[in-house]
């Protein structure tokens, strides 16, 4: 009896790869295919007219500035050498401890070289304006 159902399943399996294939031989015959790149037409290209203005100006960079207060400045030397202030203003507001911690990782894992007077000031100004609450928008 399991003999008879396993061969059963084996025809079954056959017939349907053969009219798989057998379906997907007839479809092909209906699909344009292009065997080489080449042969796709491209359009002329555009003139240029003396007189237009192709300049479309610098890139603009979306950076908000830093909130002012002391330490903006040891910020914008030290932590935009590796990476943009944009870290700092997309964060979401970080407890003071964070902040001490994010700075602390910054020099010791990343190898931030940063003076320890600076790491203190650095410190102070983000808790000072970007701690949850006196984030300053």
């Amino acid at each position: 009896m399991e003999k008879r159902w396993k061969m059963a399943l084996i025809t079954v399996g056959v017939t349907a790869a053969l009219a798989g294939g057998l379906l997907f031989r007839t479809k092909e015959k209906w699909v344009v295919r292009f065997t080489n790149g080449a042969s796709i037409g491209q359009g002329a290209a555009p003139e240029f007219t003396p007189d237009a203005k192709y300049d479309v100006g610098p890139y603009r960079s979306f950076t908000p500035e830093l909130a002012e207060g002391d330490g903006k400045s040891e910020v914008q030397s030290f932590c935009a050498t590796c990476h943009s202030t944009r870290y700092i203003t997309m964060q979401t507001p970080l407890a003071g401890a964070t902040w001490d911690a994010e700075v602390n990782k910054m020099m010791k894992v990343y190898g931030a070289p940063v003076p320890e007077a600076a790491v203190k000031k650095i410190t102070a100004y983000l808790q000072a304006h970007y701690a949850p609450e006196n984030r300053k928008e």
